[in-house]
């Protein structure tokens, strides 16, 4: 199984742990993967603890899953090139980078809280004095509050959702859920002039989920979508199972809409500070679609699409409950902190109009 020298260059030039897989057999590591045990002549197949199916099925494009190495669980992403697949493991470096936002982020609380608490008493009476021109700056303001709230938050928690440590699961209809989340996003959409279609099954899907972490993918990969659709654009959206797991498969069209790059989609965060398109963000919403799709038992795909389209799917495994289904008794905290959930992760992509007194 020979690999060209162009790729086998590119292996040992990446910094991670990273190895090249041929009709499923790892046939070549860099120094990094060895030394975290990964050997050639292993079955891939073996180390994977999530995307067996998914990794059967890849065709190409960007493919992020989850391997088992030893006793550990290491995130992965997969990536076609000419007759193998390239894999690149998350270094724990890229934790550490997580870990340090969400400290940040705890630090950045406290002044915004007080910002907040501040603009709820002051915007009532602001709009009191009926004065155009300040209800638009007021709406401008409660924007930018909406939105620095959602970048702390992700911030926060893109670490805690990594180490899959604040998971809250109970056996619930998939498709119900699905179901209210996009048909709650459409009115705003249509603000905007970007028409949201979805299809879903017909018939309920119950599986263990994580209401919270599965809202949260599901608003950053529209708000992701609504970035790279053009006005009067159109982004369809579906859910389907094959055989014992749901996917679910956003796809923004227009002649925008394949500004996303699968080579850094899912690690923004630790790119070099700089001018860039403002529309990629600082790449922790992936990070938690990710987190959400690994603790469902699945993964994620990005795919551009032959028309220029981008395409996303994420999967769940349709796991049950093995156990009495307990109730946590310990009190939930709202991650919007009361706010509405939609205007918050939209808050990029929505005009300030939405974000008058009336919404705050």
């Amino acid at each position: 199984m020979e690999h060209t020298e162009d790729i086998v260059m590119m292996l040992e030039q990446i910094s991670d742990p990273a190895f090249l897989v041929q009709d499923g057999i790892i046939t070549q590591v860099n120094p990094s993967a060895q030394r975290v045990l990964i050997e050639t002549g292993s079955d891939i197949a073996s180390l994977l603890a999530t995307g067996t199916q998914e990794y059967a099925d890849f065709r190409g494009g960007y493919l992020a899953l989850t391997l088992k190495l030893g006793t550990q669980l290491c995130n992965a992403s997969v990536t076609r090139l000419e007759n193998c697949d390239l894999f690149v493991l998350n270094h724990e470096q890229d934790q550490a980078e997580l870990q340090s936002m969400a400290l940040a982020a705890q630090e950045l609380r406290s002044p915004l809280s007080s910002v907040l608490a501040v603009a709820e008493q002051l915007f009532p009476l602001i709009g009191a004095q009926n004065d155009q021109k300040a209800l638009d700056n007021v709406a401008q303001i409660n924007r930018g509050l909406f939105q620095m709230l959602r970048i702390i938050g992700n911030m926060s928690d893109a670490y805690q959702y990594s180490q899959d440590s604040s998971s809250r699961f109970e056996t619930r209809d998939v498709c119900r859920i699905m179901d209210e989340l996009f048909s709650g996003l459409m009115p705003l959409t249509e603000h905007i002039n970007i028409r949201l279609h979805y299809d879903s099954p017909q018939k309920p899907e119950f599986c263990l989920v994580d209401v919270e972490k599965l809202e949260r993918a599901v608003y950053n990969i529209v708000s992701n979508a609504l970035k790279f659709t053009p006005a009067g654009g159109t982004i369809e959206a579906r859910l389907t199972r094959r055989r014992n797991m749901l996917y679910l498969t956003v796809e923004n069209t227009g002649t925008n809409a394949s500004g996303l790059s699968p080579a850094s989609f899912y690690r923004q965060h630790l790119r070099q500070p700089g001018l860039s398109d403002s529309r990629f963000g600082i790449g922790l919403g992936m990070v938690l679609i990710h987190a959400t799709a690994t603790a469902h038992g699945g993964t994620v795909l990005l795919e551009q699409t032959q028309s220029g389209s981008t395409r996303i799917t994420m999967s769940m495994a349709m796991r049950q409950r093995t156990d009495p289904d307990v109730r946590e008794t310990i009190i939930h905290v709202d991650y919007a902190g009361g706010h509405d959930h939609r205007l918050l992760e939209l808050s990029e992509s929505l005009p300030p109009d939405l974000y008058g007194i009336s919404n705050h």
